[in-house]
């Protein structure tokens, strides 16, 4: 992370700068995008390349990609018709600063320049047909079958009494599926097996999961100066969480078996997985 952290922090500023656009919507899509974070999703793409012994930085648009499409779900998620924060790392949220309006044109601008990003990759890194494919894939996990298809489940569960299956739908969509495009994109720009690929998609599916429930834990044990915004908000919207239907001593259960799911599936990659077994413990560990 500190080695490719500022590359990554670069490049999405390279990426803003340049466009012809409004002074006042680039600096809302700068402002989201330059919030902070661990920067966990980009992160996971280059980490899953080094697994093979590839050089990450052949992935470094597709990782900007990415946190531009979380970015923009995290502008909206914060909307006042969505989840209604004030807060998001610690810093007023987009529309606090820029108004609804920007806001919401700014998510939109960003989730389009993802696709943009992935398209423009250098065909040294990327023929064609792979970045096809990775624009098909992205649109896939980000949209209806995906995060948005999760978010719009997660809002109807609001004040409902799910079942176990019901809140993992939720999560392996509204969470799971960027993070398992992640490890996908990754493998497929380092031109992984289809055997290969399959344990990894079993690792992602599992640490999809084990992100959301460390979320739903830190939302009820965490502080405000951890998680970057106010505590409690989960129960404060009616959400269905895993503590709520596990209790907080099965929600940690929970997530210990997701975690261990998931470094046994890197395992039998048979990669050299040292930088992925660790973003499975800072995701299994985090505090913020």
């Amino acid at each position: 992370m500190s080695k490719y952290k500022p590359l990554l922090e670069n490049r999405l500023r390279a990426f803003i700068l340049p466009l012809e656009a409004p002074e006042a919507l680039k600096e809302s899509m700068l402002y989201s995008l330059e919030a902070g974070g661990k920067r966990i999703r980009p992160m996971l793409l280059m980490a899953t390349i080094k697994a093979f012994g590839k050089d990450p930085n052949i992935g470094l648009d597709a990782a900007a990609a990415i946190e531009m499409v979380h970015t923009y779900s995290l502008i909206h998620d914060d909307l006042p018709s969505m989840d209604d924060d004030d807060l998001r790392r610690g810093k007023p949220t987009n529309h606090k600063i820029f108004g609804e309006a920007t806001a919401i044109l700014a998510g939109d601008a960003l989730l389009t320049l993802s696709f943009k990003a992935i398209g423009e990759m250098s065909s040294e890194v990327a023929s064609a047909e792979t970045k096809l494919s990775l624009i098909n894939k992205l649109s896939q996990a980000s949209g209806a079958e995906g995060m948005v298809g999760g978010q719009i489940a997660d809002m109807e569960g609001e004040g409902k009494k799910l079942t176990l299956r019901d809140l993992e739908y939720i999560h392996a969509n509204k969470t799971g599926r960027l993070l398992s495009y992640c490890v996908s994109a990754g493998a497929e720009l380092a031109g992984a097996s289809t055997t290969v690929q399959e344990q990894l998609e079993t690792f992602a599916f599992h640490i999809g999961l084990a992100f959301q429930i460390r979320d739903d834990i830190l939302d009820l044990e965490g502080t405000e100066e951890q998680i970057g915004k106010p505590v409690g908000s989960d129960t404060d919207n009616e959400k269905n969480t895993y503590p709520s239907l596990l209790t907080i001593a099965g929600a940690k259960e929970a997530l210990e078996y997701h975690i261990g799911q998931a470094k046994q599936a890197l395992d039998n990659t048979g990669l050299e997985t040292s930088l992925l077994d660790q973003i499975t413990d800072l995701i299994g560990l985090r505090t913020s």
